[in-house]
C-alpha cells in the first residue's frame, strides 16, 4: 500500500492541471494524473516520473471515472486525500456563432464531470484524515460574460453547488473550495481570442493558480479563493458597488457589446 498522501487531479496533462500535479509532487504527494489527451499525459510523465498514477479519464463517462478512482483509491487502503476537479473546456465568441455542439460540450466537461467527480471520490474522500475537494471555478462566476455565456454559466454552477456542499460534507470533516482565477496563460487561453480578452489581458500563470490551490488545501479559510492581479481585483471592488444597470452597462463596454 502507498502511504504517501493522494491526490486526484482531472484536466492534468497542460496547464494548471499539469502544474498542480508537479506542486503536489514536489511535496510528497503521490499524483494521479488523469487527462483525455494520451500524448499529453505521456509527456507529463516525462516530467513528473513514472512513480505516479496516469489514466486516460473522460470526465463525463460515469462507469470510467468510477473505475479509476477506484483503482487509485486501492493503491491507498481506499482512501483519496485531495480531489481537485480541474477539466474543463472554454470558446469564446458570440453565442450563435459557436456550434451547439461546443455550447453542451461546455455544459458535460465543465458541470458534469464535476458532479460525476464528487459524488463517486465521497467514499475514498470520507476515509481521509484531512480530505479536501477543490472544484476549477472562474472570476466569471461574478457576473454572466457575453461571448462567453455557456462558460460562465457553467461557473456559475461550480459556484452554487461549492457552497452547497461545503455545507453538506462538513459533517465528514471534507473541505470544499473553489478557485477562481481570471484569465490565464493556458493552452486553453492561447486557443480564445475576443474583446473581453484584450480588454482584461492575461495577467496569470499556471503556478499562480496552483499556489492558491495549495493555500486553499492546507488553510482550509474559505469557500471561494479568488486569483488575481491587483488592478483588474479593484476594479471589480468597484463595480461590486455600482447599481445593476452599472455593472451591466460596463460588462456590455468591456465584451465589446
Amino acid at each position: 500500500m502507498n502511504t504517501k498522501p493522494a491526490v486526484f487531479i482531472t484536466g492534468a496533462a497542460k496547464g494548471i492541471g499539469a502544474e498542480t500535479a508537479l506542486l503536489f509532487a514536489r511535496h510528497g504527494y503521490h499524483v494521479a494524473a488523469t487527462d483525455a489527451n494520451e500524448k499529453d499525459l505521456e509527456r507529463l510523465k516525462e516530467t513528473l516520473g513514472k512513480e505516479h498514477f496516469y489514466r486516460r479519464l473522460d470526465v463525463t463517462k460515469s462507469e470510467e471515472y468510477a473505475a479509476i478512482l477506484a483503482e487509485f483509491a486501492q493503491e491507498h487502503g481506499g482512501k483519496i486525500d485531495v480531489l481537485i476537479n480541474n477539466a474543463g473546456i472554454a470558446f469564446i465568441d458570440d453565442y450563435e456563432s459557436i456550434p451547439l455542439e461546443k455550447h453542451l460540450a461546455v455544459t458535460e466537461v465543465n458541470v458534469k464531470g464535476v458532479q460525476i467527480g464528487a459524488f463517486h471520490a465521497l467514499q475514498y474522500l470520507k476515509n481521509s484524515s484531512q480530505p479536501a475537494m477543490i472544484s476549477m471555478c472562474s472570476i466569471s462566476s461574478e457576473y454572466g460574460v457575453p461571448s462567453e455565456a455557456s462558460y460562465s454559466a457553467s461557473k456559475f454552477w461550480v459556484k452554487g453547488f461549492t457552497e452547497a456542499i461545503n455545507i453538506e460534507w462538513d459533517r465528514y470533516g471534507i473541505y470544499v473550495c473553489d478557485i477562481m482565477p481570471n484569465f490565464v496563460t493556458t493552452p486553453m487561453m492561447q486557443a480564445a481570442h475576443g474583446k473581453i480578452v484584450d480588454s482584461i489581458g492575461i495577467r496569470l500563470t499556471p503556478s499562480d493558480v496552483t499556489a492558491v490551490i495549495w493555500k486553499a488545501v492546507h488553510s482550509r479559510k474559505r469557500i471561494h479563493w479568488e486569483v488575481d492581479t491587483w488592478r483588474p481585483r479593484l476594479l471589480r471592488s468597484v463595480n461590486k458597488l455600482l447599481p445593476q444597470p452599472m455593472r451591466r452597462a460596463a460588462m456590455k463596454h468591456i465584451c465589446g457589446y
